[in-house]
């Protein structure tokens, strides 16, 4: 694209001259503000509109400077392109006037009063100070033009195979937010910077970031008992292509994202992957009552799902849901995506309630929705990891039948359900959870090598894996809605006390709780997927919707890692024994003595008949690793009781050997352990076993 511009340069000539400023037509497939030599090219699109102003402000002024309107030749279709010689980015900011129908019963709200931001902005001021609210005009943002002089050197992608990655959920501000992270940038990219040698010293391969293009944290923020409460995941987009600029650790006066690329240069370096938590359900608009920011105001029957009525479909449960499956929205989803993959270098993208992606535009499901499928097949995304959350707030839930065309993946809500389940040791949980380990073949078959299945038991979205074991009941008060708010259907057990206590009894049995549930997600057969903190017992106090606590709530406590550095050393040697044994991960050959690649064993080897009452299964893998037979053995006991269980038979030359048990205080053994037969495998714990040669 340089290259054209700069072949371009000798055929920009100004043709005339508005409000003082040299102009001419533009380039009109370029969407967005770019800048090229000599001056800058705007291009807006919409299909209705009558007229459009472009509006130049100084920094931090709400009145423009400079309004120049678009000559009617300089629209081509629906679009407008106009080039504006003499600009220098540094000295001024963006917004548009757009002009046409206004007649809310059809769906038009064109009103020229009103000022847009630019949908294509790849920088956004406006509420740059984290917390600070925005003054002046009812909608504050303005664009700014990015130099895109970001040096990524030889960089290369990291395409981590999906059997080999191990995704670590983090808030950018909860991550390091509290002065016990010990970090000099906290709640920045900056801050995560700080944190690699703690995300290398755990390893996992891959950061999902919660929600980090532009969103205006304090629309709709609220004082309750004296905190205040804000929109603190970002679950409401006011900008798709902006990074967030309160998430930078200083101003970037336009080069917005250099902090954010510095910090995924550097996880590449390191051989970390970064996936983002992209919103492209809904927008920061709202519904009826909602501000005009950008979408309503220059095509609101285009971008928005609106009912007969001309009233917005609520598919989000976020005030309105947006048009994802017209061509004109897939166009700047697509465009959008591809910006972030070529100048961001992203590796993956988990699609927030992505169900609605697949809505039409009457809001019913699609058999084959266009914008997946295009997704799918795209060239630029072609090495990107493709995550949808399948279901949507509207009711439409796919897990297991997410249109993938081979390509997506899907948060398992299916395997964290059944894994609570029979980890706190239902009745008649056994059989579902055997299948969920084993990689839910009933939801997968035939798809992506067996790895479309992100498995995880707790997400930013619900309890911390230490409240799992904590609350059986939410405790959302600190909200506001009199603990209405949040999932009462948690599956959650707090190990005979409700909340804190001093009785180390409980606190050990949740300790092992926790170390049951880690060891289950990352032996299970698929992608594993978990929360940060939990591998430290970080707790949200049993809050499982802290969507609006901008405080401790929300924020991860770095001294329970000291303190529970036990667990974290746990998860840490989990990780490792993942990456060490081929089998848990992927289908390699056979091994020498004759064992299927995944078997399930009641309390007697090779007896799968498991019974309603049955609280106990064996899990075995076999193969190889490094052309040596690898077979791992797996004792899950979720009864309250201790069982005695026997070993499948080997050959007189090799042996089992325990390395785990989650019983013990110190679960990972320091020195594994032979067992020549069977083993007493403790109430509610898991043991590990591996084979080996009985004379090495």
């Amino acid at each position: 694209m340089k290259r054209v511009l700069e072949e371009s340069r000798f055929h920009l000539i100004p043709l005339g001259e508005i409000s003082g400023f040299k102009v001419r037509p533009g380039l009109y497939e370029i969407n967005g503000a770019t800048a090229i030599p000599g001056g800058v090219n705007f291009t807006i699109h919409s299909n209705q509109a009558t007229g459009c102003e472009l509006l130049l402000f100084h920094r931090k002024e709400h009145e423009p400077y400079a309004v120049l309107p678009f000559p009617e030749n300089y629209r081509i279709g629906n679009v407008f392109s106009m080039i504006v010689f003499g600009l220098q980015i540094e000295e001024f900011e963006y917004a548009y006037r757009v002009d046409g129908p206004y007649c809310p019963k059809k769906g038009l709200l064109f009103d020229k009063k009103n000022i847009l931001l630019d949908p294509y902005a790849k920088a956004v001021t406006g509420q740059s100070t984290w917390g600070k609210k925005a003054l002046g005009n009812e909608n504050p943002y303005h664009a700014r033009v990015v130099k895109d002089d970001f040096d990524w050197q030889d960089a290369r992608p990291l395409l981590t195979p999906l059997e080999d990655t191990v995704i670590y959920e983090m808030h950018v501000r909860g991550f390091t937010q509290d002065a016990s992270s010990g970090v000099n940038c906290p709640g920045t990219f900056a801050g995560i910077i700080e944190k690699i040698p703690y995300l290398l010293d755990l390893g996992v391969t891959a950061i999902e970031l919660m929600p980090i293009f532009e969103f205006d944290e304090t629309r709709e923020s609220r004082e309750f008992e004296g905190n205040c409460l804000l929109n603190y995941w970002g679950y409401s987009t006011v900008s798709f292509f902006a990074p967030n600029t309160s998430y930078a650790s200083g101003i970037e006066y336009n080069q917005e994202g250099n902090e954010l690329k510095n910090l995924i240069k550097i996880l590449h370096e390191n051989g970390l992957e970064v996936y983002l938590d992209v919103v492209f359900n809904h927008t920061a608009e709202g519904n009826e009552s909602g501000p005009v920011i950008s979408f309503k105001g220059l095509d609101n029957q285009i971008y928005y799902i609106l009912t007969p009525d001309n009233y917005y479909y609520n598919f989000s449960g976020c005030g309105n849901t947006l048009n994802c499956n017209h061509p004109i929205v897939q166009q700047m989803i697509l465009e959008c995506l591809r910006y972030w993959v070529i100048n961001y270098r992203i590796d993956g993208f988990r699609f927030d309630l992505a169900s609605i992606l697949g809505r039409n535009e009457d809001g019913s499901p699609m058999s084959k929705p266009p914008l997946l499928q295009s997704l799918a097949f795209d060239p630029i995304l072609g090495n990107v990891k493709l995550i949808a959350e399948a279901w949507d707030a509207g009711g439409l839930y796919q897990v297991g039948n997410f249109p993938s065309w081979n390509r997506w993946l899907e948060w398992n809500g299916k395997y964290r359900d059944d894994m609570r389940m029979f980890l706190k040791g239902d009745s008649g949980r056994t059989n579902a959870a055997i299948t969920r380990i084993f990689g839910s073949a009933d939801l997968y078959e035939g798809r992506t090598g067996g790895n479309s299945s992100v498995n995880f038991i707790t997400c930013h979205d619900g309890f911390t894996l230490y409240d799992l074991y904590a609350y059986n009941y939410k405790h959302n008060e600190a909200n506001g809605w009199n603990n209405t708010d949040g999932s009462n259907d948690n599956a959650s057990w707090n190990c005979g006390m409700e909340g804190d206590t001093d009785d180390q009894n409980v606190m050990r049995l949740r300790m092992r709780m926790i170390k049951n549930a880690a060891a289950v997600l990352l032996l299970s057969r698929g992608v594993p997927m978990f929360l940060a903190g939990d591998e430290f017992g970080n707790t949200q106090f049993g809050n499982n919707n802290p969507y609006c606590q901008d405080n401790i709530i929300s924020w991860l406590d770095w001294n329970l890692c000291k303190k529970n550095n036990n667990l974290f050393q746990f998860f840490k040697y989990l990780i490792a024994f993942r990456k060490e044994h081929d089998p848990i991960r992927r289908h390699t050959p056979s091994c020498s003595l004759g064992f299927p690649e995944m078997s399930a064993h009641d309390v007697n080897p090779w007896d799968s008949d498991f019974k309603e009452d049955s609280h106990y299964v064996g899990i075995m893998y076999a193969g190889r690793t490094k052309e040596m037979d690898d077979c791992i053995y797996v004792a899950i006991n979720t009864y309250w009781e201790k069982l005695y269980v026997k070993l499948p038979s080997l050959p007189l030359n090799m042996s089992w050997y325990q390395v785990v048990d989650t019983f013990e205080e110190e679960s990972v053994m320091q020195e594994p352990i032979r067992i020549d037969e069977g083993v007493e495998v403790k109430e509610r714990s898991v043991m590990i076993f591996k084979i080996g040669n009985l004379y090495e």
